[in-house]
């Protein structure tokens, strides 16, 4: 007489390996998601030092009490142990009591941010 056959209850390698492959695609789509999010995180960041920057450098106009004179100036800003570079451009507008000045922020050779306003006489 022979023995009773044994029922082998595993996973067969066919599988295994499609369970594998959808593990690793919710890890890789997990991957980027993640990454994704601390992209923006930088990026609004260097947006919050930029804006920091312009500020500054606009107010310092303002503060001088003077109309500003026409031309391209750039100064220099450190904020959080990171330099940014902020370009002044000031242009005449058809009233002469009035400067447009465009403030366009730098981290090396990357624009982050730019902002534009009107200075007048004071």
């Amino acid at each position: 007489m022979l023995p009773p056959p044994t029922s082998s209850r595993g996973f067969t390698l066919i599988e295994v390996l499609v369970a594998l492959g959808i593990v690793a695609l919710g890890l890789m789509t997990g991957l980027k998601a993640t990454q994704a999010l601390t992209t923006s995180a930088q990026r609004q960041s260097d947006v919050l030092w930029a804006q920091l920057c312009a500020d500054n450098a606009l107010n310092t106009l303002r503060l001088s009490r003077q109309l500003p004179g026409v031309g391209d100036s750039s100064v220099t800003c450190v904020q959080a142990q990171q330099t940014l570079r902020v370009q002044l451009s000031v242009r005449p507008t058809p009233n002469p009591s009035f400067r447009r000045v465009d403030a366009q922020v730098w981290s090396q050779s990357t624009p982050i941010l730019r902002v534009t306003t009107v200075l007048g006489n004071q």
